[in-house]
């Protein structure tokens, strides 16, 4: 396999990038019902990662082999209004084309989100679905640990 390289994402990366989120909200869906997708799931994944790219405060990074974009690496910045220190960074988004998995490419794109991050912040989370228990194992493997939890209860059945 050539080499692998990262770097933050362009505007010419958009509809690749937005595969692989679809992707990734395609397989958050099957964690839990309360993360069904909606219809119109590729056009909302590219809206979302083009503000991303664009915007000053978000940090896309991207994983190209060959002229394909593999993986995707998502993070923005959450005001702590109660808390102290008042700003923290959220990797938000991160897949991985399976077969570029268990490769060290995931860890990479983990290591040069956090080095990208942490001039603006001195501490990173990360959000995924709970019972994603292969990305549990992941992040602990970087000192990552809980610190939030969050729970749901449907008050009204789906339509």
């Amino acid at each position: 396999m050539g080499e692998v390289i990262l770097r933050e994402a362009v505007e010419k990366d958009l509809d690749q990038v937005t595969r692989l989120v679809v992707r990734l909200k395609r397989l958050n869906e099957e964690f839990d019902p309360l993360l069904k997708n909606v219809q119109n799931i590729e056009e909302a994944c590219r809206e979302y990662m083009k503000k991303a790219i664009e915007s000053r405060d978000s940090l896309v990074i991207v994983a190209e082999h060959e002229g394909r974009v593999v993986g995707v690496l998502k993070a923005g910045f959450i005001d702590r209004v109660f808390y102290d220190p008042p700003l923290e960074g959220q990797i938000q988004e991160f897949y991985l084309l399976p077969q570029y998995r268990r490769m060290g490419i995931g860890k990479k794109m983990l290591e040069y989100a956090m080095e990208k991050l942490k001039d603006r912040v001195s501490f990173i989370t990360v959000s995924f679905p709970s019972l994603n228990t292969i990305a549990v194992s992941f992040y602990q493997k970087f000192g990552f640990r809980p610190i939030f939890s969050v729970y749901a209860k449907e008050t009204k059945p789906a339509p």
